[in-house]
């Protein structure tokens, strides 16, 4: 764990990009995969590799969103707008969580898609509105737990919880074709 650590707090961006780039992309495969009922590719080798530096540059402007939106948090409480209640704790992590994923995570979902529509040769925003729902049933308690956790841990959970997610909708769409 500490040469984890220690690679993080050297490389935040590059650490952000790296596991973002690999384990993002782990769960489409896994989503595509389990939606397939057998090992598949969401898309072609070409497309893959343009998602995997599509899930890189995510990782750079999540890592960009959480120090922000932690500024942002904390100078709400500083001005008193928030309750005093959310200031440490399990309170700031959860406040942490619920304005990162209002305020930031509707932005970040709409650039993924972009990204994706760009690589894919696809036009549209069909399954958005499933999507962004994914922020309060499943976003909100992950990043809770995520900003529990010293900062140095926080960019990987997210990257892991994005393979978790991937997990879960694979699992759902292959029991709806069930």
């Amino acid at each position: 764990m500490l040469t984890y650590r220690l690679w993080v707090q050297a490389h935040p961006l590059l650490s952000a990009a790296l596991q973002f780039g690999l384990l993002g992309t782990l769960g489409e495969l896994l989503a595509a995969g389990l939606r397939a009922r057998r090992p598949a590719l969401p898309c072609t080798l070409p497309e893959l590799l343009a998602k995997v530096a599509a899930w890189a540059l995510l990782g750079l402007v999540i890592k960009a969103g959480f120090v922000g939106m932690r500024g942002f948090t904390l100078a709400l409480l500083d001005h008193r707008m928030l309750p005093a209640f959310l200031g440490s704790g399990v309170g700031l992590a959860f406040a942490l969580s619920a304005l990162t994923n209002l305020f930031f995570g509707p932005q970040m979902m709409l650039f993924h898609r972009l990204e994706d529509n760009l690589i894919l040769r696809r036009r549209g925003f069909e399954g958005m509105g499933p999507a962004l729902w994914t922020l309060l049933w499943f976003w909100v308690p992950a990043h809770t737990l995520t900003f529990s956790l010293p900062v140095d841990f926080q960019v990987g959970l997210a990257a892991l919880w994005s393979v978790i997610l991937g997990t879960i909708l694979g699992t759902a769409a292959s029991r709806r074709k069930a």
